[in-house]
């Protein structure tokens, strides 16, 4: 019995033992609150305890690692980064286990203000690259959806298409906008002020605006020989000419240029060295012509042909082309113009004007006897962008060759040209005949009489009328034309100059309606010709053996 009351003394003497240790750990955290940025983050907190316990939270934004334990423990309090731009509050709970005593921890947590942060501040950007270099990207930070404003008088800078994806709230994230630039033409630099702006109008904590700083253009001397060889090399290099030109051989050694000189008529003293005709052939440009044309201003003549583009593209002239109002003959072919401006008729000087093998839907409007006065050559030949044979079976759009012209372009034969090219293109109808047009006019007597008895007397008595009568070449050959020739044609005094079974009679394919092309009274030879022009017809062999 003794040894049983001692033992039973020992096991409470160790209980009693056992609960004053576990009333001599406080139970407690080291904090008691977390204040955390909108980014997020970790934060390590202390439990003192004698037992068991637990952490638990409500908000699913916050996490507890470990949440649970016993005895002292260090756990982390993790916070995720931030969906709103206000605050945010939370409280994560730690109980004891065997006391149930409750410790809180509350945990405040700051929104993402709204704003939109540059990478840099500034982009300095080249006076000139070629097209596809002409290019920059920005990279933003921002939680906002937001416009792109370019100033007004910026219209050298443009921006493309981007997305601001906001499906992670109002955490900031990268955009990036992409910028197109002109080249500058100015002796000056340029500076445009770009805002990135809210589209909802949100207050933002910061607004960095973007500073695009355009480098001058290289100074060209106006009306001088340096000028012009300056003026030269840039048009080359903006549109990537096959060949280029050696600038440590002078000028007049340049293939494709040709300087002014004291033989030259026109010349006068202010033009000796300078350029009077250059040529640029074969180059790849996607862009109107360079601005630096408009500094050739004694040039009599300039060539442009064959831009590796020319049917890929929707080309313009540009406007220095027409700042040259000396000009007199003047070829853009091949280059991939489908419109030329009305400021083509500033070029009143003009006597010679090929624009063969563009992309035309129609005759430009421009093209004029009134707009042009001086011109004697027009050039309009081969403008099928697609070579379609059957007009009337195919899917196909912008076809090119005047294929919008809803008759023959009757006031071109009306203009008395030396020359008029309007072959390879889709004209089609039917050839005009004038006869119900007073405008034009017929052969008379005063005409025969003053021919000498070169014109056949019947163009005066079945009046036939007198259209192109100084034409020297006519070509209107690989066309959809239909209907019959018309009696000025057949007849013409320079009919035979024309070589009409190689540039006039023969068509090809078939029209918009589905008919043939070709004209139904064509002539099988020019015998009935020669017998109203018999001076015109060539002698045979025998003829001139007889003779």
């Amino acid at each position: 019995m003794k040894k049983i009351g001692t033992y039973i003394s020992v096991i409470a003497t160790a209980l009693l033992a056992v609960g004053c240790y576990q009333e001599d750990i406080e139970f407690a955290s080291d904090c008691n609150e977390i204040s955390i940025e909108a980014v997020g983050g970790a934060r390590k907190v202390a439990i003192s305890s004698g037992e068991s316990w637990i952490a638990s939270t409500d908000n699913t934004w916050i996490t507890v690692s470990p949440a649970n334990g016993r005895g002292n423990a260090e756990c982390q309090i993790i916070i995720d980064s931030a969906l709103m731009a206000e605050p945010r509050y939370g409280e994560v709970l730690i109980q004891n286990l065997a006391t149930l005593e409750e410790r809180t921890i509350s945990v405040t947590q700051e929104g993402f203000p709204y704003s939109i942060e540059l990478e840099e501040p500034s982009v300095e950007i080249e006076n000139f690259k070629t097209l596809n270099e002409r290019k920059f990207s920005v990279t933003l930070t921002t939680n906002v959806d937001f416009d792109v404003e370019i100033p007004s008088d910026a219209r050298w800078l443009s921006h493309k298409n981007y997305e601001v994806k906001l499906n992670r709230g109002v955490r900031p994230r990268q955009v990036t906008v992409v910028f197109d630039w002109d080249i500058n033409t100015l002796p000056k630099e340029r500076i445009a002020e770009v805002k990135f702006v809210p589209k909802k109008g949100e207050q933002l904590a910061r607004q960095d605006n973007l500073k695009v700083i355009q480098k001058s253009a290289e100074p060209i001397q106006e009306n001088s020989r340096s000028g012009d060889s300056v003026a030269l090399v840039s048009i080359q290099r903006s549109i990537a000419t096959l060949a280029s030109w050696d600038v440590s051989v002078p000028m007049e050694r340049w293939s494709g240029v040709i300087l002014w000189d004291e033989g030259h008529e026109g010349y006068t003293p202010d033009k000796k060295g300078r350029v009077r005709y250059a040529e640029f052939f074969i180059y790849n440009t996607n862009e109107d012509l360079p601005f630096e044309v408009k500094y050739l201003t004694a040039a009599e003549e300039l060539y442009f042909f064959g831009n590796t583009n020319t049917f890929l593209k929707n080309l313009e002239i540009g406007d220095a082309i027409f700042e040259l109002t000396q000009l007199k003959r003047l070829t853009i072919a091949a280059h991939g113009l489908t419109s030329v401006d009305q400021r083509l008729a500033n070029l009143k000087n003009l006597e010679y004007l090929n624009l063969g093998s563009n992309n035309f839907m129609r005759v430009p409007e421009v093209i004029t006897k009134e707009n042009l006065p001086k011109l004697r050559t027009l050039i309009l030949n081969a403008n099928q962008r697609s070579v379609v044979y059957d007009l009337s079976n195919t899917t196909r759009t912008d076809l090119g060759g005047f294929i919008e012209e809803e008759k023959f372009p009757e006031h071109l034969l009306k203009w008395e040209l030396d020359t008029l090219n309007l072959s390879v293109n889709y004209l089609h109808g039917k050839l005009p005949t004038f006869e119900d047009d007073p405008t034009v006019p017929v052969y008379t007597e005063e005409d025969w009489a003053a021919s000498k008895d070169t014109l056949p007397r019947m163009l005066v008595d079945k009046k036939i009328k007198k259209v192109m009568p100084r034409t020297k070449f006519f070509s209107i050959n690989f066309n959809r034309l239909t209907g019959e020739l018309p009696d000025w044609l057949l007849y013409h005094p320079m009919l035979d100059w024309w070589n009409p079974y190689s540039f006039i009679f023969t068509q090809e394919g078939k029209d918009q309606q589905g008919a043939s092309a070709g004209f139904a009274n064509e002539p099988v030879s020019l015998d009935y010709y020669y017998e109203l022009y018999p001076t015109k017809r060539q002698p045979t062999g025998e003829e001139e053996g007889a003779e």
